[in-house]
């Protein structure tokens, strides 16, 4: 398999002159979403962790709920790419006709695929008020805590990635690749293959928080979504209808909180 990162020389042009440089470029890899013998889905991936993107793929769109609906699962490489091949129980022969895909899914677009403006605005389950109690240091520190488990960025600068942070014990794992949903995925898949129930935390993003990025939380049952970045308007209306707590701009010692503010302990204070 490739690995996830290729050093490619190149000249660099700077206003103090020109230099001849090595750089460090993520991979990415088109890999196929194969279930019960048809491909669903061509996403361009970073080659590492695809067991768990493939799972935290496959419970995110609606493939599965639950892990014990696979009954075999197998990585095959081709000259041309990489494909993840499930064969799944019977009971979920409706849901791979619900969750068509014909389209390469390019990593700048989770939604890219999918047959109907329905499927993109699908009804979100509601999450239960139970869950972490995180505090403000928690939530102002959870980015930079998710640098130090970020090696392919810092060898590229040029990746996402995903983490989850558990109260007391800061993030306690997390996944990269150069597309944000599929980091998110991969950090899905890792918990669910691990037996971490992500009820218990908070996803971390080094990205904006998009309508699908808050889907795929809500789907996993994570009650908290920290980001670096900015929320969408639509994002936040989907959060807030299904009890997501969303702090953006997490970054410098400080964020701002959109919805659900209860599971955060701010002390005074004022959300919008």
């Amino acid at each position: 398999m490739t690995g996830p990162v290729t050093h490619w020389p190149g000249l660099s042009v700077q206003r103090d002159g020109q230099r001849r440089v090595l750089r460090s470029l993520p991979e990415e890899t088109p890999v196929a979403m194969v279930f019960d013998g048809t491909t669903q889905a061509v996403m361009m991936a970073s080659p590492q962790d695809l067991t768990d993107f493939a799972h935290g793929f496959a419970v995110t769109e609606g493939f599965i709920e639950t892990l014990d609906q696979i009954e075999e699962f197998e990585i095959a490489e081709h000259e041309t790419g990489i494909e993840a091949r499930f064969w799944l129980s019977a009971d979920r022969a409706e849901a791979l006709a619900k969750r068509r895909r014909r389209m390469a899914g390019p990593v700048g677009c989770g939604l890219c695929g999918i047959d109907s403006l329905e499927e993109a605005a699908r009804a979100l389950p509601v999450l239960p008020e139970t869950g972490p109690l995180l505090t403000s240091a928690d939530v102002a520190g959870a980015t930079d805590a998710l640098r130090a488990f970020q090696p392919l960025h810092d060898q590229t600068h040029a990746v996402h990635a995903a983490g989850f942070l558990m109260p007391g014990q800061g993030i306690v794992l997390a996944r990269e690749d150069v597309g944000r949903h599929n980091a998110l995925d991969k950090l899905i898949g890792a918990l669910a293959l691990a037996g971490i129930d992500a009820g218990q935390g908070a996803f971390v993003l080094t990205s904006r928080v998009s309508l699908e990025m808050v889907q795929k939380t809500v789907i996993a049952g994570c009650p908290v979504l920290i980001a670096v970045s900015a929320p969408t308007a639509h994002a936040l209306r989907q959060a807030d209808a299904a009890n997501l707590t969303v702090a953006a701009f997490a970054r410098g010692g400080g964020f701002d909180l959109y919805s659900h503010p209860d599971r955060i302990q701010t002390g005074a204070f004022d959300v919008a």
